[in-house]
């Protein structure tokens, strides 16, 4: 129970308030620090991320062949060329023979008893699958072609009609797989049958056909020299024709085509440039965070999230020296990496690209070199278990936890404190109150003894 002023008029109430306030002034302290201290570990964390895409950049950039970029092109429409990342300049001639084809086979027309079984499917490694017995119908023996997986697909096609008008079925069978491993048979008879050259290849029966028998795909390389090879593939894709170069082979073609496979300067130099700029984004991000904006006199200095942080000084120190420090003996900025009397990082493409043009392998192991003390440096820093950044995040939100507890006994004291007050204001309250009755009774009472006057 409040009693705000009945016996003094003060305002008791606005009294315990503002004394509390004043109690509470420590508390607030602690609750900005808190505040303060979790802006830090926001930054941090950001930080920290963006560090440990970093690391992952480097490690790729550290590559001995991360610089490779190279445009793939072909003399003709028949071949096309893909260069992978570990490509070479390369250029060569192809002749097109045959392209790979999958096997395909359709029986004969039948009605709808013509297909009982039992019938095998005999792979061209002579691999027999037995089909299960079922009704007679084309579509009964297509369904059991399907669920045997074999390594082929079944579909019932129309197969005109009978004398008595009646509709008649085929099927057609087709490999799911280009090239001679994929040709198959389809006998009539069991395995054993089959096992025993007692069946019958569906596809010598009058109306059956091979649509298309099971081929590789066959290029010539350096064809009408002394060095001419023939190559084959299941597939129309070639993989490996040279260092990371594949072809695919599209139509046949008499006429040799040739292939070329040449260093792209712009792609080499925008890969690097990028990574160069993730760097560079991340010190200016540092930068940023650690400036302290000196405010007119009479006004507030504000101070960056990062400012008089011993850890992330250290970070851009080491960064910095991990992109600008000589690969023996050689400087970055010969390939255009370098750094300003400001610390601003910048890449210059035409000094990287005439570089790459008088020395690739130089440069790349300079690249590779400068990306691997990036590496070695945002690792150091941004491990999930012991990088020095993480354990300054840890270090924060340990700290943060212990502040929390301290702000937790404030307020248990500042009700204390309060309920303190209010206590001693209403028993004043009540003491006056008393006092006021008696000082009361007492006017009465005088006021009775002294005489009237006429």
């Amino acid at each position: 129970m409040q009693i705000d002023g009945i016996a003094s008029g003060l305002k008791t109430k606005d009294l315990i308030d503002a004394l509390v306030k004043v109690a509470a002034i420590p508390k607030t302290l602690v609750a900005n620090r808190i505040t303060d201290r979790n802006s830090v570990i926001s930054n941090l964390q950001s930080l920290n991320t963006a560090l440990q895409s970093l690391t992952d950049k480097a490690k790729a950039a550290a590559s001995s062949t991360s610089l490779a970029r190279y445009t793939a092109s072909s003399s003709s429409e028949a071949v096309t060329v893909v260069a992978g990342e570990t490509a070479r300049a390369f250029s060569t001639d192809v002749v097109v023979d045959t392209l790979a084809r999958a096997h395909a086979v359709v029986t004969a027309a039948g009605d709808a008893s013509a297909f009982a079984g039992p019938f095998s499917l005999v792979g061209a490694d002579r691999t027999v699958t037995e089909l299960p017995p079922g009704g007679g119908s084309a579509a009964d023996l297509a369904a059991a072609i399907n669920a045997a997986k074999a390594g082929v697909t079944a579909t019932v096609v129309p197969g005109g009609r009978d004398a008595q008008g009646a509709a008649l079925s085929r099927i057609q069978i087709t490999s799911t797989r280009t090239g001679a491993e994929g040709a198959f048979s389809l006998h009539r008879g069991t395995a054993a049958e089959v096992a025993a050259s007692a069946s019958i290849d569906v596809s010598t029966e009058p109306g059956a056909a091979v649509l298309a028998r099971g081929t590789d795909a066959v290029i010539r390389l350096f064809a009408g020299t002394a060095a001419e090879q023939v190559v084959t593939s299941a597939s129309n894709t070639f993989t490996g024709i040279g260092d990371g170069i594949d072809i695919t082979v599209k139509a046949v073609s008499a006429d040799p085509v040739t292939v070329t496979v040449t260093p792209d300067a712009k792609a080499q130099s925008d890969a690097a440039s990028a990574f160069v700029k993730e760097i560079a984004t991340l010190l200016t991000r540092i930068d940023n965070g650690s400036k302290a904006t000196v405010a007119a006199p009479g006004k507030t200095t504000t101070l960056g999230v990062f400012t008089g942080d011993s850890t992330v000084r250290s970070l851009r120190a080491a960064l910095a020296s991990a992109v600008q420090s000589p690969v023996d003996g050689v400087s970055p900025s010969t390939i255009g990496i370098s750094v300003d009397k400001a610390g601003a990082l910048s890449f210059d493409a035409d000094r990287f690209a005439a570089a790459m043009a008088e020395d690739p392998e130089a440069v790349q192991a300079v690249f590779a070199a400068v990306s691997a003390r990036v590496q070695d440096t945002t690792a150091q820093y941004s491990d999930k278990y012991d990088g020095l950044v993480t354990q300054r995040i840890t270090g924060q939100q340990s700290e943060v936890k212990t502040l929390e507890k301290q702000v937790e006994r404030m307020d248990l004291r500042l009700d204390m404190r309060r309920a303190t007050l209010e206590r001693t204001y209403a028993a004043m309250e009540v003491r006056l109150s008393g006092l006021q009755s008696r000082s009361d009774w007492l006017t009465s009472q005088l006021s009775a003894l002294t005489p009237s006057s006429k």
